[in-house]
């Protein structure tokens, strides 16, 4: 069976000695402005990659968390900072779309909760359709302040030549 996440620059150095599938990874039901749960540190056994999303397998149950149980399946990302983070398919989704600014508190640079669901939870009378340039929200783990933005749309081919 190939494992290439093995080798992976994001996760090399990161797994268990004695398991080499395994990597500690943070685990939640959503950030700060959707639950009351915190996120915890569990065990993973990492089982799959796509590019830079790693599929893993729960191996430990969490203590308190309502949505995620030991032998659940995960994706998770790896933050320029701290263990690698779990994240929704929303998430995913809607990633290329935003620019996230690292918490000023811990440097987390991941988002527990797409932003779509930020937005809604964060400007509950925002008009359908309606989306902010930018917001601030809390980080999921440390509680300091991230920073979300739209991304640039990439540009096209002839506007390099302006």
């Amino acid at each position: 069976m190939s494992t290439p996440w093995r080798q992976h620059p994001q996760l090399k150095g990161r797994f268990h000695p004695e398991h080499p599938d395994d990597v500690q990874a943070v685990v939640h039901d959503g950030g700060p402005r959707l639950t009351d749960r915190r996120p915890e540190l569990v065990w993973v056994r990492v089982v799959g990659q796509a590019a830079d999303v790693f599929t893993a397998e729960v191996l430990n149950a969490p203590a308190q968390l309502a949505t995620v149980h030991q032998g659940d399946r995960v994706q998770l990302v790896v933050p320029a900072a701290g263990h690698p983070v779990q994240v929704s398919p929303a998430w995913l989704a809607e990633r290329a779309a935003w620019t996230i600014h690292a918490c000023g508190g811990c440097g987390l640079d991941t988002l527990l909760d797409a932003p779509s669901a930020l937005i809604a939870a964060t400007f509950p009378a925002l008009p359908p359709g309606a989306e902010p340039e930018m917001f601030t929200t809390f980080c999921g783990l440390c509680g300091g302040v991230m920073g979300v933005e739209k991304a640039a749309p990439p540009k096209k081919w002839w506007q390099f030549w302006r």
